[in-house]
């Protein structure tokens, strides 16, 4: 399925899907409740509640903003480099349905953007699919997922969840719910920041991919300490700092992550080295197509419009 998958520490719990959103739901904002391991935060989430003095003011400025990553056109071609990465192929409506331990420590990966059962996130996912579809094939095995969530564990899985899992893939509301997870706790979060933070339609999609392969964790292994790290090298266009720098510096940061030996999945860095640092080194800011990258030694491309 995917060479390299979300890089989250057994044994070492991560604050997952702090999805609070500036701007998103009715009342401006949008959270989650994730479970709180204290002791092992560190960077902060600018996203949180009552985290910014200026909360109102940063909405707006915003949503003033071109919607960038966002867009539609840009959105389906976010969709497909990440799935380049994540399973090495540009077909992403292809992986509602795929599911496999990968052997890298988080569990079972499946779905669109790789939901795992060791972190979170497929837990989430199930548990609001199952509120408003109770009789859905893999309600039952609830009770399991609460159990091993944070492991990579099997236990009350097997042997009948994969093909649940498929079973439940053919279903249109089933994809949807995927769709929604995946933005809810990565796509938006991850581009209303790099919006925050300044950067144009690539840096927000390299945050995006960021979320995504680490998770939002607030560990130095985690998004938010990625994003600390590189702010302590370079300023970020808000702050008056050079984009392109401040972006080098970010995906630096998270390379070293891939790269530290205390990971457990593969070190594979393609999707920073022969991807985004040449969209990076090509000056597309605005990452317009056409684009060609490699991933682990294949060649993707898509064509202009």
């Amino acid at each position: 399925m995917k060479p390299v998958t979300r890089l989250f520490l057994i044994g070492a719990p991560v604050v997952v899907a702090v999805a609070v959103i500036l701007g998103g739901g009715d009342s401006g904002v949008l959270a989650d409740n994730p479970p709180s391991y204290p002791e092992h935060t560190g960077a902060p989430n600018p996203l949180a509640p009552g985290a910014l003095e200026n909360e109102e003011e940063v909405r707006k400025r915003i949503d003033a903003m071109p919607p960038g990553l966002a867009a539609p056109e840009k959105k389906e071609m976010a969709a497909r480099l990440v799935a380049s990465a994540e399973s090495s192929t540009l077909d992403w409506r292809g992986l509602y349905g795929t599911i496999e331990d990968l052997g890298d420590g988080n569990g079972y990966t499946a779905g669109v953007i790789g939901f795992c059962s060791g972190t979170n996130d497929m837990l989430q996912l199930v548990e609001s699919y199952t509120k408003s579809h109770p009789d859905n094939p893999l309600a039952p095995y609830l009770p399991a997922l609460r159990a091993v969530d944070g492991t990579d564990s099997h236990e009350g899985l097997d042997p009948g969840f994969r093909e649940a899992w498929a079973q439940a893939a053919r279903s249109p509301d089933f994809r949807a719910a995927q769709d929604a997870i995946r933005d809810r706790v990565y796509f938006d979060p991850a581009v209303r920041l790099a919006k925050m933070d300044g950067l144009g339609t690539l840096g927000q999609f390299i945050y995006y991919d960021a979320m995504v392969l680490h998770g939002p964790g607030l560990d130095p292994h985690g998004f938010y300490g990625i994003r600390e790290a590189a702010m302590k090298k370079a300023q970020t266009p808000d702050r008056g700092g050079d984009e392109k720098a401040y972006l080098t510096a970010f995906l630096d940061s998270g390379r070293a992550v891939i790269k530290a030996e205390l990971m457990t999945a593969q070190r594979d860095s393609s999707r920073i080295d022969t991807a985004q640092r040449v969209f990076l080194r090509d000056g597309n800011m605005a990452l317009e197509p056409p684009l060609t990258w490699e991933m682990y030694g294949e060649t993707f491309r898509i064509a202009a419009h």
